[in-house]
């Protein structure tokens, strides 16, 4: 846990990108324990900033081609000042239509289910589903499972391009243990 109070790198540095991809299987590890510990608020919470460090991450490493297909100098800027250090929740679906334009499918679909987490850690079940999209706990649970699923599948797919530490490869192992046994 110990790797989320560090300071990390600029985000114009190589490492940033593993730094955020790290932070995302760490995040993704707290949603299971607090899933176990019957917390699911909390684990909608978790799920969601997993899959925030993990755009960031690919924010990170696609920019080159994202400022390519950026229509303005103005998006282009934005990309790089505050997209890719702060991924604002309510330009996520943008950057995802933008991150499946530059090669990751079903990228924005997955983000749309992050930020129905994201209003369900505020607003929790909701039986006529006009705050939250999940009825039930057990619903939210399911698709908290389901995100946590996704973060360890992309995470697991960007080994050739993150330079790949211990630390990652570890808290991957965590976090595929834990996906098994939840």
């Amino acid at each position: 846990m110990e790797v989320l109070e560090k300071p990390l790198p600029k985000p114009t540095s190589e490492d940033y990108a593993a730094a955020r991809l790290l932070e995302a299987l760490v995040e993704a590890r707290l949603a299971l324990e607090f899933l176990q510990r019957g917390l699911v608020r909390n684990a909608a919470g978790k799920a969601f900033q997993a899959w925030r460090a993990l755009l960031a991450s690919l924010l990170r490493l696609e920019l080159d081609k994202l400022t390519q297909i950026a229509k303005t100098d103005e998006e282009r800027k934005w990309l790089v000042e505050r997209a890719v250090p702060r991924v604002p929740t309510t330009r996520m679906v943008r950057l995802s239509q933008m991150l499946e334009e530059v090669g990751h499918q079903g990228i924005q679909f997955v983000t749309s289910m992050a930020l129905d987490l994201h209003d369900y850690q505020y607003n929790g079940p909701d039986p006529d589903m006009a705050l939250s999209k999940f009825r039930t706990r057990e619903e939210a649970a399911a698709a908290v499972v389901g995100l946590v699923r996704e973060v360890a599948r992309r995470a697991d797919s960007l080994r050739q391009r993150v330079k790949w530490t211990t630390e990652l490869e570890e808290a991957l192992g965590v976090l595929k243990e834990g996906l098994k046994g939840g």
